[in-house]
């Protein structure tokens, strides 16, 4: 026998208990998934829906997990990237059937993704815990006490912290973190464009901060846009016409006149890796152990693939769920990946948010050089695709 309790119930939590929920009632294991917000049985859809970039490798872990094709119902399918850097001659452009597969990804509500996966769950092997929150975790022999806000207390022979990249109870457990402020805030929101977009994502790189628009279903795009704290701060609060027609001079008119934008939200930036990601008993996973900038769109495709290898660890060892030899090994095993991937994100973020003239040179020769160095471009789309690494 062996309780594991997955602390934060979001789209990583959720896809941990997916991944895990077949081996577990095979081996009569328990999974308790503790969520504080307590999911609609209906899933609704939204103009102003959050949501995120799927790589092509994330869609490969999902088709694994058996809920790909519902999650395809509303996923838009990226078929050309094109990257550039604003006024310059730089740019370069990645296509789908040049990498040999369906699609460079895919971008989905965040709310359908995590309906998708709820729905798959089995109750009789995953306990949904919800609205239910942690309050104090306390080390014992071979595992956890869980104590809930409710005054409820829970055993588990690993705990797995999904919780975010605030996590209270990652501070409570004295994991430092590492972080690396960007001094720029994303503002996020949801636009229509003029034109169709054609399954087209757009990474337009300024003076200011670097901006993503990518398509969404019923011919929206989301958009990332970030810039400066307080300018980022101005835009969010400029009447509609007012920051479409920004929009509209920093972004051009490849998709025609912007004619919507929906609710914008803004969210200051900052790198934040955890210095510890295993102990006894005690995973961090997604963004508390890692959270990248969003303009490389790698963050929710890592925390996936850790997902994964954690889940694969976990089923394939003799060890009881929380032992520190099976955790260390799962660490070993994706640290290369993490290492690249934020790396490959955090480069990315700092070359082309450098106005410096020589980083301007630089960066535009090596949007160039991708274009006229088909291996180069090839490895920058599988990075792009999450399988840069290995394969997946």
């Amino acid at each position: 026998m062996g309780a594991l309790a997955i602390i934060g119930g979001g789209l990583v939590g959720a896809s941990l208990a997916l991944a895990l929920q077949h081996g577990a009632k095979a081996r009569g294991w328990t999974i308790e998934l503790i969520e504080p917000f307590e999911p609609g049985n209906e899933y609704q859809p939204s103009y102003d829906a959050r949501s995120t970039a799927l790589s092509y490798g994330t869609r490969l872990i999902y088709e694994r997990l058996g809920v790909w094709e519902r999650i395809a119902e509303r996923a838009e399918p990226i078929t050309h990237i094109h990257v550039s850097d604003r006024w310059r001659a730089g740019s370069t452009r990645l296509e789908a059937k040049n990498q040999h597969v369906p699609a460079l990804g895919y971008v989905v509500e965040n709310a359908w993704i995590g309906h998708c996966l709820w729905q798959a769950l089995d109750d009789k092997v995953v306990v949904r815990r919800c609205p239910a929150e942690v309050e104090r975790m306390q080390p014992i022999a071979n595992g956890y006490r869980l104590t809930l806000i409710d005054g409820q207390q829970l055993d588990c022979d690993l705990a797995v912290l999904a919780d975010g990249g605030r996590s209270g109870l990652r501070e409570q457990l004295g994991i430092a973190v590492k972080r690396t402020p960007y001094e720029q805030s994303a503002l996020i929101a949801n636009v229509t464009p003029g034109r169709p977009h054609g399954g087209q994502a757009f990474e337009r790189f300024t003076d200011d901060g670097p901006m993503a628009l990518l398509p969404l279903q019923d011919n929206r795009c989301a958009l990332v846009w970030t810039r400066p704290d307080r300018d980022a701060a101005r835009l969010a609060t400029l009447p509609e016409a007012e920051f479409l027609s920004e929009l509209q001079q920093a972004f051009g008119y490849r998709l025609g006149g912007f004619q919507q934008v929906g609710a914008r939200h803004l969210y200051p930036l900052v790198l934040i890796e955890a210095e510890e990601q295993v102990r006894s008993g005690l995973v961090v996973l997604g963004n508390a152990a890692h959270s990248l900038h969003p303009i490389a769109g790698q963050g929710y495709n890592l925390s996936l693939r850790d997902t994964e290898a954690l889940a694969a660890a976990l089923l394939s060892s003799t060890e009881r769920p929380g032992g520190l030899g099976v955790l260390q090994a799962y660490h070993r095993w994706q640290r290369s990946d993490q290492w690249l991937t934020v790396g490959f994100s955090d480069q990315l973020t700092q070359l082309f948010g450098d106005s410096a003239r020589l980083s301007v040179a630089g960066r535009n020769l090596g949007l160039l050089g991708l274009d006229l160095l088909p291996p180069a471009k090839t490895w920058f789309a599988r990075q792009a695709m999450g399988l840069g690494v290995r394969e997946r």
